[in-house]
């Protein structure tokens, strides 16, 4: 059996505006996004907050960054004065991502069975996806059912946003309901093996016995009970 060997750390995936060159170092990236991403590195006013130190007293760095995601090392200071440093998950893109709940005409929700690979499980859950430059959110959440349902929302209900887990991911999840009349040709590409559609209540009965734990799908059904777009 062949041994596992270590990936390399990647500079090639540094900022476009860094170039890429060898000699930038993981630090010298994060130097680069704290001066031209600002918004990414603020702290809200008030005791308590975490900070995030500054050179000279040190530097973070840029652990990995492609078309979709970064991975940043931040350093530190607790609320008691101890020092460390913390791993965050960003979205490279400034569009957020969009997840939606299709609603059938007779109030059934459709669920797809995903695989999900840092889970390495199938998951039930609604459809997700990357928001897409230029169009709005409500846009986007359309463009997510027709290219993983093959489906047209007749309309577009906003659910408001959730962190789906604040302790390591920084972006906010936008959720909508969409209303269609069926679901047509599944998207292969995004990892869907099968869709189903129950009734609403059944849905909320495989939250409750754990069959469906998706973190975002469960918002969804929540925020959808509480809106009245329920089947």
């Amino acid at each position: 059996m062949t041994p596992a060997v270590p990936l390399p750390r990647s500079l090639l995936t540094l900022p476009a505006e860094v170039g890429d060159l060898m000699d930038h170092t993981p630090e010298s990236a994060y130097a680069h996004l704290r001066d031209t991403r600002p918004a990414w590195f603020s702290s809200p006013p008030g005791d308590g907050a975490i900070g995030i130190m500054r050179w000279p007293m040190t530097e973070g760095q840029v652990l990995h960054r492609d078309e979709e995601r970064v991975v940043l090392e931040d350093p530190v200071v607790l609320p008691d004065g101890q020092q460390a440093r913390r791993l965050r998950l960003l979205a490279a893109r400034p569009q957020p991502p969009v997840a939606v709940l299709p609603l059938l005409a007779n109030g059934e929700v459709v669920l797809v069975d995903r695989f999900r690979h840092a889970a390495r499980a199938w998951q039930w859950e609604i459809i997700r996806g990357g928001g897409v430059e230029g169009l709005t959110d409500a846009a986007n959440a359309a463009g997510q059912v027709q290219d993983q349902l093959g489906a047209t929302a007749s309309d577009i209900i906003g659910l408001g946003q959730v962190h789906p887990d604040p302790s390591v991911l920084a972006e906010a999840v936008q959720l909508y309901a969409a209303r269609i009349e069926s679901a047509g040709d599944v998207a292969q590409h995004a990892g869907i093996r099968r869709v189903r559609a129950v009734a609403f209540a059944e849905a909320e009965q495989m939250a409750l016995t754990g069959q469906l734990t998706d973190a975002v799908t469960l918002s969804a059904l929540f925020r959808a009970r509480l809106a009245g777009v329920a089947g």
